[in-house]
């Protein structure tokens, strides 16, 4: 990424972290997608499995720069315990929800993440939450609410799984915060390893469906892709200001709705759509007065 960067193939500055967060949140699209069109015929235990195979491949050479001595000594184990299992249960519950519901609704559920993360920092973080933000709060639940649609057609196990796997993340969230202090490295093999072990023992459960050359290629992709993109992500806030760049991740639901269109021809009811307009606009709001407060604080 940085030799693009210095042969000047990549724009730099507000610009460049826009593209690279772009960039970025279209490769977690095409992953979703993906993901979608593999779990129709293979077991989400499998998914993760290779997925998994992949994405620790492609980590070892850091592993290795890293060293043993930062995986056997890890700073606070437990919280690194409660995060690897949030994040193995959101990815999981991401991959089941897909089953049932729509590309770009299983997204919008996870895109109110960092609302609950605002909802629970008091409690969890010990950070206080002021009146707008709280408001925010309580209109983004609204907005999964309208995006739920609430009936005894809609209330599916599907539906139950996008909420649950959404939580997760907030809760994931809200653990990966609280270990800001640790190497990166460290944080993302415990997460890969955690998803390794679960989807063998699922593939243990459920059994393993012989995928053909392209789908293994797919599902090897599923890991790769999803490094790639946070790799995007990473140098996108370091090449601009969050408050410029991350109000660009909410692309993520248009790219939901037009590959749940192109490639499932799904299309997303009304409520839904305005369920996920409510929840982009109290996410965006939350947002920007965290970095407003922020600023007034003088933090960096």
């Amino acid at each position: 990424m940085s030799a693009f960067l210095r042969l000047g193939l990549m724009p730099t500055g507000a610009a460049g972290g826009i593209a690279m967060m772009l960039l970025g949140v279209l490769l977690f699209a095409v992953n979703d997608t993906l993901g979608k069109w593999l779990v129709g015929a293979y077991t989400v235990g499998q998914l993760l499995l290779v997925r998994s195979i992949a994405g620790l491949c492609v980590m070892a050479p850091f592993i290795y720069r890293t060293g043993p001595h930062a995986f056997l000594r890890p700073p606070r184990p437990g919280l690194q315990l409660l995060r690897v299992l949030f994040s193995t249960l959101e990815t999981s519950l991401f991959f089941w929800a897909l089953v049932a519901l729509p590309l770009a609704e299983v997204m919008t559920y996870y895109m109110a993440g960092p609302i609950y993360v605002t909802a629970l920092s008091p409690f969890l973080l010990g950070e206080r939450v002021g009146w707008r933000r709280w408001t925010a709060v309580t209109v983004g639940f609204g907005g999964v609410v309208l995006a739920l649609h609430p009936s005894p057609d809609s209330l599916s196990l599907g539906a139950a799984c996008a909420l649950a796997g959404s939580f997760s993340y907030a809760c994931f969230l809200v653990a990966t915060r609280k270990l800001a202090g640790t190497r990166g490295t460290v944080l993302m093999t415990a997460q890969l390893l955690a998803a390794l072990l679960f989807g063998a023992v699922l593939v243990l459960a459920q059994g393993w469906t012989p995928p053909g050359a392209i789908d293994l290629v797919l599902m090897l992709f599923l890991g790769i892709g999803s490094l790639a993109g946070n790799l995007c992500v990473n140098q996108a806030l370091r090449m601009a200001p969050a408050s410029v760049v991350v109000p660009y991740q909410y692309t993520l639901i248009l790219w939901g709705m037009l590959f749940g269109y192109l490639f499932f021809g799904e299309v997303i009811g009304p409520l839904t759509l305005a369920g996920a307009a409510i929840i982009i606009g109290a996410g965006l709001f939350i947002f920007l007065r965290e970095q407003q407060l922020r600023h007034e604080a003088g933090a960096p």
